[in-house]
């Protein structure tokens, strides 16, 4: 049988994948479905293309790396405008089916968890959110213990010949990366020095600035949805949302701002 559209995109499976648990169903819920599981299909592109990321920083490829940096940020500022979509679901549209989603939480997006680690916020505590020896816990915990993608710039930097700190390179990957004076250092030097790392370096930032915009617009969107109300899953909501805002996953090229 040859291949076809369908058949290539598993479009009937994929047509099959929104379940509405609502009597009726509610109207709303199939938006609030979508949109959920094409965030999962982007987290999915986004964790394989910073995989492939890491895997360019340590083949020192400046040219793919960049390309690859810039589709990142895109994908994120299209994240940010399916923010748009979500927005024009009301409180009343919202509620006609909440109660279905009983203990179910954006929290437990392991995806989501995976690229927090990738980026740098590593917390073990995060995994007791999974059934032990399960897939999804299995694969948080490796990326707890791997080196995240600043582990990876560092590496990148250190075979670009820049001295970077064996304290850096050789460091605990479990634990969140603190901001490092002898880092800015080098990096104030490749800004004045190597416009086209300095490039990738501006190009991580534009990342970190999509990943803060995103973050905003979701609290946003929770917000002008639930109140101060509980989260799905008994999770702290908009208050909990609140806490993530405004932190940087490359805080050393934030630091260097005031250098030049």
């Amino acid at each position: 049988m040859s291949v076809t559209y369908s058949s290539y995109l598993k479009v009937d499976e994929l047509l099959q994948c929104q379940k509405p648990l609502s009597e009726g169903p509610e109207h709303d819920e199939l938006l609030f479905i979508i949109i959920h599981q094409s965030y999962e299909l982007w987290f999915k592109q986004v964790l394989h293309e910073l995989d492939f990321l890491v895997r360019l920083f340590n083949a020192g490829d400046r040219n793919r790396a960049l390309h690859t940096l810039k589709r990142v940020d895109t994908i994120y500022r299209t994240l940010i405008q399916q923010v748009d979509i979500l927005e024009t679901l009301t409180p009343l549209e919202f509620m006609s089916f909440r109660d279905r989603l009983s203990t179910a939480s954006g929290f437990q997006s392991f995806q989501f968890r995976e690229l927090e680690f990738l980026y740098g916020a590593k917390d073990a505590r995060k995994l007791e959110n999974y059934e032990p020896g399960s897939d999804h816990y299995q694969r948080l915990q490796k990326r707890l213990q791997a080196p995240t993608l600043w582990d990876a710039f560092l590496n990148f930097l250190a075979h670009e010949g820049h001295k970077v700190p064996e304290s850096e390179l050789n460091r605990d990957f479990s634990q969140v990366a603190e901001p490092s004076p002898a880092v800015q250092k080098i990096l104030i030097d490749v800004y004045r020095n190597d416009p086209l790392v300095s490039e990738i370096c501006e190009a991580l930032v534009d990342i970190d600035t999509s990943l803060q915009q995103w973050r905003y617009r979701h609290v946003k969107m929770v917000e002008r949805t639930i109140g101060s109300k509980m989260g799905t899953g008994g999770s702290a909501g908009v208050g909990y949302l609140q806490g993530t805002l405004f932190r940087p996953v490359f805080p050393d090229l934030w630091a260097i701002r005031s250098e030049f």
